[in-house]
């Protein structure tokens, strides 16, 4: 069984600083023809995106596939598969559900991810950097690791399988860093300006790679902003995912994680079998067997808390909408997630928390009490804010 979700690409009319969302739907599960055009786009840059993507990876044997369906409802044979895949699902957000009970609108759209498996010609030749191009551009990686037996392998050894992905991922960046410090360095002797600060940064790229320390260990480097067109695969916020036996629900000790890793157990068989189930199935599915939540809820939210991810909301009676940004986003550029000329004609925000509209009953309720108020350009939205951008072009 194949089942394929909507994806939603929003276009907007604007007119005398009002727009409406135009709504053209597209299949939202891609197949390998898609992936050039996929590839093409830019990684998620905060305050100019709304969707999270992030890659599945990991060894062969770690049940990659078997989570990736369980994430996205979407199967296939799996003995067949050689393209990549990718899948588009919504963010579950019972702020969404309520605004939209209470306004009523023509349409509800939630927040949406992507989920990224790579073609099983990734896992080969991946040492030389071949395999990683299409995962540069995500925003994280997923990282499955074998926690369970299976029949013909060796017991599971957690760890030292996620050690030796970790060193491919380590290796395609020494070969970029070092590639891209050649050129620079060839540049200067011929007498040609260069970046100081990329040299600087570059050759600290190196030093951590050659011994083996992925770049997401040092904060300074991960974040540099003057590095992000090389999409360093180490440098990427991880969520590892402990795949587990059925009846195993412990997470094992893996020591030496740092803060740009987060880990987390799945069942993956049990999983997959639960995103094939109704939802009356699924409540009992998962009360026997004491799980707290789907995969796909629990990923999301590990996924959200990693990348410093929030929500905010649009809303009215032609659209409830929520949208994706990083903490810290300032008013001006979450109009700019809305639509570029929202940014460009920047008035200002008025701005209700969700807790103060639930509080007041209604927004004409919650104008009168005060918490309606109007912010500039360097405001912080916050989680669950509700915004209305006044701009003018």
């Amino acid at each position: 069984m194949q089942s394929t979700g909507c994806t939603w690409y929003n276009l907007f009319n604007i007119t005398n600083g009002l727009f409406s969302p135009v709504l053209r739907p597209e299949i939202g599960f891609f197949r390998a023809e898609r992936l050039r055009q996929v590839a093409a786009t830019p990684p998620f840059l905060w305050g100019q995106s709304t969707i999270m993507r992030s890659a599945i990876i990991g060894l062969t044997g770690a049940g990659k596939q078997t989570v990736f369906e369980a994430l996205t409802c979407s199967f296939e044979d799996h003995s067949s598969r050689t393209e990549a895949r990718i899948g588009t699902i919504r963010v579950p957000d019972e702020r969404v559900d309520v605004l939209s009970r209470m306004y009523r609108p023509r349409k509800t759209t939630y927040a949406q991810v992507e989920y990224f498996l790579p073609g099983a010609h990734a896992d080969k030749g991946s040492q030389q950097g071949t395999g990683w191009s299409a995962v540069r551009d995500c925003d994280a990686l997923i990282h499955v690791v074998r926690n369970f037996s299976s029949y013909g392998t060796e017991p599971p050894s957690p760890w030292e399988d996620f050690n030796q992905l970790d060193q491919e991922l380590i290796i395609a960046d020494l070969i970029v860093a070092e590639k891209r410090l050649e050129r620079l360095t060839l540049d200067q002797k011929r007498g040609k300006n260069i970046d100081p600060e990329e040299l600087t940064l570059l050759q600290a790229c190196v030093r951590s790679l050659e011994a083996e320390i992925p770049l997401r260990r040092d904060q300074q480097l991960a974040d540099a902003h003057r590095l992000k067109g090389f999409a360093f695969l180490s440098a990427k916020p991880m969520l590892v995912l402990l795949n587990n036996e059925d009846d195993d629900d412990s997470l094992p000790d893996l020591q030496g994680l740092s803060a740009g890793e987060f880990c987390q157990v799945i069942r993956g068989k049990l999983e997959h079998e639960l995103a094939q189930m109704s939802t009356a199935e699924t409540q009992e599915f998962l009360k026997e067997f004491n799980i707290p939540a789907a995969a796909t809820d629990r990923v999301i939210t590990a996924s959200y808390d990693l990348l410093g991810l929030i929500s905010f909301f649009t809303v009215g009676d032609d659209e409830v909408r929520a949208w994706t940004i990083g903490k810290n986003t300032r008013a001006v550029d979450a109009a700019g997630v809305i639509h570029s000329d929202m940014q460009k004609g920047f008035i200002r925000a008025e701005v209700l928390s969700y807790g103060d509209l639930i509080d007041a009953g209604s927004y004409a309720a919650a104008r009168k009490q005060g918490t309606v108020r109007l912010e500039g350009k360097t405001y912080e939205v916050q989680d669950g804010d509700i915004v209305q951008i006044r701009f003018n072009v």
